[in-house]
């Protein structure tokens, strides 16, 4: 820094904090929006083209899945997919079924999710697991060794 660009720095009367702003990160949104045609993919493709920060943008129709890579922020992007191309739009809700604890426990489990992917259990949307009925606490301790009336085959 200049000694002229601190001196005017110094003597600056409008608040010069005020023109620092933070620095968006790079990072990578994943959208869910419904695409039946090419003319739905190019729609939301051009939605987001536009947008100031964006770098990459890739688009899977068969999956339903828009991926924005960029200096921008989740929710900006959505809100503007949903404006821009009067489709639902969210935050891409699901993970690879191989990162999930149970992945077929009732709430994880979704039959509209893309081959090998289930909801993302801390998705505060989806319940936590659900807990055993009765009839299968009955069963698992019916065989169980600390059950001292147990079955006798085991």
């Amino acid at each position: 820094m200049g000694a002229l660009d601190h001196l005017s720095n110094m003597f600056d009367c409008s608040g010069g904090h005020s023109k620092l702003k933070k620095r968006k990160q790079l990072q990578t949104v994943e959208i869910k929006v419904k695409m039946d045609c090419e003319g739905c993919e190019r729609k939301v493709r051009k939605s987001v083209e536009g947008m100031k920060g964006v770098t990459s943008i890739d688009v899977n129709p068969k999956q339903h899945k828009l991926t924005v890579t960029g200096y921008v922020e989740p929710e900006k992007v959505v809100s503007r997919v949903a404006h821009r191309t009067g489709k639902k739009a969210e935050l891409w809700p699901y993970v690879p079924y191989d990162v999930v604890e149970h992945p077929y426990a009732p709430g994880v489990y979704d039959k509209k999710a893309p081959a090998g992917y289930v909801r993302n259990t801390e998705d505060p949307q989806v319940s936590q697991l659900a807990r055993a009925s009765s009839t299968e606490v009955r069963y698992t301790t019916a065989f169980s060794d600390e059950n001292p009336s147990a079955c006798v085959v085991m």
